[in-house]
């Protein structure tokens, strides 16, 4: 994978991630009605402290590993598969899908950086996906350019998630959304579509590769 290429790809899965509603979104929704945009900063920031550690940590461990085929090959079916299958929950989601109710999800800490610390860290679809499609992007960037590239593939991934909780925090203080509940549910079917074609990349390089 070139350059290009990784950074399209981390984009496009990150964006599909991003949009699909989950603890840490509805958690910025409800505490954002009060603290606007600077919230929705504060909240990426706490999610920043999470992901980068575990993100670097995942590197160091398959820095000295990442030329092994019995490597490059689990981690590209885990990564595919996973894709694969949050692609289709996300297409069916969509489908499905009446609002945009948060449901309960508790009482929410007063320290917005506490906020995405707590709703990061105890979400295991965050971890599930760092192991999977994540971990298979660190490998890519480890063999593009080692350390620095997989610092170049988190800031490809890292600014879409500042950029859409900070829309999400102030467009809440206003009483406005971003997209209406059918527009929200095409956007989720769309990027649903892209994980699966990225699964289904990442599978096809791994099995092409091995014949």
């Amino acid at each position: 994978m070139d350059l290009l290429g990784l950074i399209v790809a981390v984009a496009v899965v990150s964006v599909s991630g991003a949009l699909t509603p989950g603890p840490l979104f509805f958690a910025t929704l409800s505490h954002a009605t009060k603290s606007g945009a600077k919230g929705g900063l504060a909240v990426s920031v706490g999610h920043t402290l999470v992901e980068f550690p575990l993100v670097i940590l995942l590197a160091l461990g398959l820095l000295t590993v990442a030329d092994e085929p019995i490597i490059k090959l689990s981690t590209g079916l885990a990564g595919g598969a996973a894709l694969l299958l949050f692609g289709f929950m996300q297409v069916r989601g969509s489908l499905t899908s009446k609002s945009g109710a948060s449901g309960n999800i508790g009482v929410l800490p007063k320290n917005p950086v506490f906020l995405g610390l707590v709703f990061t860290s105890l979400n295991p679809f965050f971890i599930l996906w760092w192991l999977t499609i994540g971990g298979r992007l660190i490998l890519e960037s480890l063999g593009f350019a080692s350390l620095i590239g997989v610092l170049l593939m988190y800031v490809s991934h890292v600014w879409m998630d500042y950029a859409w909780l900070i829309a999400v925090a102030y467009l809440a203080k206003r009483g406005t959304s971003i997209v209406g509940t059918r527009g929200h549910s095409a956007l989720t079917a769309i990027f649903g579509v892209a994980l699966i074609y990225f699964g289904l990349a990442f599978l096809a390089s791994i099995l092409g590769a091995g014949s």
